[in-house]
């Protein structure tokens, strides 16, 4: 018997078809894999949702914190998120590493203008140390009024790049406090 090739192409179809189907029956259902999937949850923890800090996408994230250290245990999508819907790239699935990570820098090195080496400092060192340069540079190109005469109460001379990694109220603190500086350059990773 000779087989005509769409004979052949539509008994393979039929066979690949049912062979992949076989067994799955109704215990395949999207419904019985997220229960399982909640039921998998851990149980000692606190679930927190978060957001992806490495790209401007913003996948959602679950992360799964120890309830009696507040260790990082777990980070994972989540799937009630409407950009990712619980999947992660190879960078979001390993989001775990930014707090748990023993190479992880734990002081700042700082390096002196004109200087050759670094030195090690303490974080309430560098903090105020940004402060005392960012009121430095808002009080040196802080205008009152524009050429007109007008009352424009803005620094040029700095700029603020918001993050992918904030939450709508994290943007709204960080934006009101910008606004507050006179900040007008004012941008977000987004729409880069």
């Amino acid at each position: 018997m000779q087989m005509q090739r769409r004979t052949f192409l539509k008994t393979t179809a039929a066979a690949v078809t049912a062979t992949a189907f076989t067994g799955l029956g109704p215990a395949f259902a999207l419904d019985n894999v997220v229960k399982e999937a909640g039921e998998c949850k851990i149980q000692w923890s606190k679930q927190t949702t978060s957001i992806c800090a490495f790209c401007s996408v913003g996948c959602g994230l679950v992360v799964h914190a120890n309830k009696s250290t507040g260790r990082v245990v777990n980070v994972e999508g989540n799937s009630d998120h409407p950009i990712n819907r619980g999947s992660l790239c190879a960078k979001g699935a390993s989001s775990i590493q930014m707090t748990v990570n023993a190479d992880r820098p734990t002081k700042c090195m700082y390096r002196a203008p004109y200087s050759d080496s670094f030195e090690v400092k303490d974080w309430e060192w560098c903090k105020k140390r940004i402060a005392k340069l960012i009121k430095k540079s808002r009080d040196e190109s802080f205008e009152k009024k524009n050429a007109d005469g007008n009352v424009v109460n803005r620094t040029m001379g700095i700029a603020s790049l918001g993050s992918a990694a904030l939450d709508n109220e994290e943007c709204y603190a960080m934006h009101s406090f910008m606004r507050s500086l006179g900040l007008v350059y004012v941008e977000h990773q987004a729409r880069i």
